[in-house]
């Protein structure tokens, strides 16, 4: 691949962004949902709830809690492969966070409380594949992938396995441990699991077309 020059990188850095606001916004439906997080914040509340008994005060807040163990993944990949460890990676995990806690906010100004179940439904099935296409944005924009998504992405790689699958299984490990901490796991967590990472699978070529032409390369 030819070296890239400083207008492209911002270029995929824009996309990156909006890949992972687009992806943070079907987080926070999921969260409002309140019929289950999507797995990856299934772990965060899990560790959330159990940091908050021991560390008291606001300082620790859900959207917190996810850009530390964002952190914790990077350094754990960064002994694994460090060329997956990117630019647009510390963005995510800078951002991801304060993403969710704005749109928690934004969203629960607009939405009226007690939301039927049929909305709610729809809120979560929405999130799936609001998330699902976001990522895949953040995935092939190139720029770098956010850190919760790179452990799929590095083990799919590395086992030459499809995402789509990986990413399934992944989610199951996420949402287990975090059940096990505390975290909700409701049956929106295990629809989840089963359509995010197929839904990811159909979009990533989708997207990966879109960004070349985007971008004006023949390949990403």
């Amino acid at each position: 691949m030819e070296r890239r020059g400083i207008k492209e990188w911002i270029l995929r850095s824009i996309i990156l962004v909006i890949g992972l606001i687009i992806a943070h916004f079907g987080v926070t439906l999921f969260l409002l949902s309140n019929l289950g997080a999507d797995p990856f914040n299934v772990f965060v509340q899990g560790l959330f709830r159990n940091l908050s008994s021991i560390i008291p005060g606001t300082i620790l807040t859900h959207g917190r809690t996810h850009m530390a163990v964002c952190l914790i993944i990077i350094f754990i990949l960064l002994f694994v492969d460090r060329s997956y460890i990117k630019i647009g990676t510390v963005i995510c995990m800078v951002c991801g966070g304060p993403i969710i806690d704005f749109f928690t906010w934004l969203l629960g100004l607009l939405l009226a409380s007690g939301q039927p179940l049929w909305s709610r439904i729809l809120m979560l099935v929405s999130g799936c594949v609001i998330l699902a296409y976001g990522m895949t944005i953040v995935i092939k924009s190139d720029a770098g992938t956010g850190p919760n998504d790179l452990v799929a992405v590095v083990i799919s790689d590395k086992t030459k396995k499809k995402f789509g699958i990986i990413r399934l299984i992944v989610d199951g490990v996420f949402a287990a441990i975090g059940f096990v901490l505390g975290g909700v796991l409701g049956a929106g967590t295990i629809v989840c699991i089963a359509l995010v990472g197929p839904v990811a699978g159909i979009f990533l070529p989708i997207n990966e077309k879109l960004i070349n032409n985007i971008i004006g390369n023949k390949k990403c």
